[in-house]
């Protein structure tokens, strides 16, 4: 990459080309963004965002454009590909960082959790990419910093793991769009947080790794 950095943010774009925004250089925090092109291999410098960010999310919205939010406060704004320009875009009804994003079927991004401050957050956020405003929605069953949220292929959201007021955090719990709410679920096996969450063909989600009360773990498992 031009620039080293850490928990920054990758997605893939419509182009192919990969978009790398934001993170950590010591001693600070990125603004610059880079584009990674699969054909040549190589990367290349794109637009700065509007502030520095990392912890936050990056998710790629129906018209190709990719809303970032979050970092310490409660910003956003849109990657727009064919400018390589970055715009501000509305404000989350609170500042989160390490929380989770999905993009939803209706084409709203559904944010959850995550800190504000030194709060654990169980609040959750909709973005309306017509109108460019941020909605507060049902609050999570449990405060989560770092969860994992996988859309699932009836269109509800599951959201696992994750580091809250107690600790480690086995438990789960589904958002349902439809009614703007969030319903426990089964939980995992062992507690987790910092791990991965892959839906697969058949519809299961594969939940590896992560952090388990401050052990790191080579476990997996699935949610069904």
């Amino acid at each position: 990459m031009t620039v080293a950095r850490l928990v920054h943010t990758a997605t893939l774009l419509p182009s192919g080309r990969v978009l790398i925004a934001g993170g950590t250089q010591a001693p600070g925090t990125l603004a610059d963004a880079e584009l990674y092109d699969p054909a040549t291999g190589t990367f290349a410098a794109t637009g700065s965002m509007t502030e520095p960010r990392d912890l936050d999310t990056a998710t790629l919205l129906t018209s190709g454009k990719v809303l970032i939010a979050g970092d310490r406060g409660a910003s956003a704004e849109l990657y727009e590909p064919a400018a390589g320009s970055f715009t501000v875009t509305g404000s989350m009804s609170v500042e989160r960082f390490a929380h989770a994003a999905t993009l939803l079927p209706n084409g709203e991004v559904l944010l959850a959790g995550g800190n504000s401050g030194a709060t654990f957050l169980a609040s959750a956020d909709l973005y309306d990419p017509a109108t460019g405003a941020f909605t507060a929605t049902g609050s999570m069953t449990t405060m989560r910093v770092q969860p994992t949220a996988t859309l699932l292929q009836n269109g509800k959201v599951l959201i696992a793991g994750g580091f809250g007021d107690n600790g480690w955090l086995a438990s789960a719990e589904l958002y349902d769009p439809t009614a703007g709410t969030f319903a426990a679920t089964g939980s995992m096996t062992t507690t987790r947080s910092d791990c991965t969450a892959t839906l697969l063909q058949n519809g299961k989600v594969l939940i590896a790794g992560g952090d388990g009360l401050a052990v790191s773990l080579a476990s997996a498992e699935l949610y069904q």
